[in-house]
């Protein structure tokens, strides 16, 4: 088994390769304006740094977000397009539960990267595996009691002190948390999502009002 995982729905660009066992190298680089400049050349940096070839890789692991929507299908379909071009299964998972992997917590505690618009991406964990509520966006004012008294992990989390008064490490997801937790997930049968995008909203961009319709003459 090679998996090549990767990740932009937050301000990092990262990949991972898996060996099935452990992670064999990985890669990331926060620049939220730059995913689609950095992703593939960091495949291809990461490849030569493992002594792999591309065509060793067996599958594909993608982080679905939540995330802002340009960052998010950055990776998506630079994941698409590798598993076809490979003919490799492509596995979603959720970017807040690589994050929640990642803090390696064995007690209720909160993951909450940014959204942006003054947002969060929030999910309560009771440990670092297991996952109790549907990833949300919300303003940190209004899920204060609901994450009142427990740690929280990820770049909203220090952004919003307030509300998230005990915060840790992790603050942007790893490809290389991603691809343990998916050779995890499949060591034990586990048939893990399709890689669909978690959007929560709506795209910024937006169709402008009251333009001006050109018909031929």
């Amino acid at each position: 088994m090679l998996l090549l995982a990767l990740d932009t729905a937050t301000s990092a660009v990262t990949v991972a390769l898996h060996d099935g066992t452990s992670v064999v190298a990985s890669s990331s680089q926060v620049d939220a304006r730059r995913h689609g400049e950095l992703l593939l050349p960091a495949v291809d940096r990461l490849l030569a740094e493992a002594g792999l070839r591309l065509d060793a890789v067996t599958g594909i692991v993608v982080g679905v977000g939540p995330g802002p929507y340009t960052g998010l299908r950055v990776g998506l379909m630079t994941a698409d397009t590798l598993g076809l071009a490979l003919g490799v299964p492509v596995y979603g998972l959720c970017t807040l539960d690589g994050l929640a992997y990642a803090a390696d917590i064995g007690t209720p505690f909160v993951v909450a990267t940014d959204a942006r618009r003054k947002e969060v991406y929030w999910a309560r964990y009771s440990d670092s595996r297991t996952r109790d509520t549907e990833p949300a966006v919300d303003r940190p004012a209004e899920i204060a009691e609901a994450v009142a008294g427990l740690p929280a992990v990820g770049a909203g989390a220090r952004l919003y002190p307030d509300t998230f008064p005990d915060a840790h490490e992790p603050e942007n997801v790893s490809a290389a948390a991603l691809a343990s937790l998916a050779a995890e997930k499949l060591a034990r049968g586990e048939e893990l999502p399709a890689p669909r995008p978690m959007y929560l909203r709506r795209p910024d961009a937006q169709v402008p009002k009251n333009y001006k319709v050109v018909t031929p003459k």
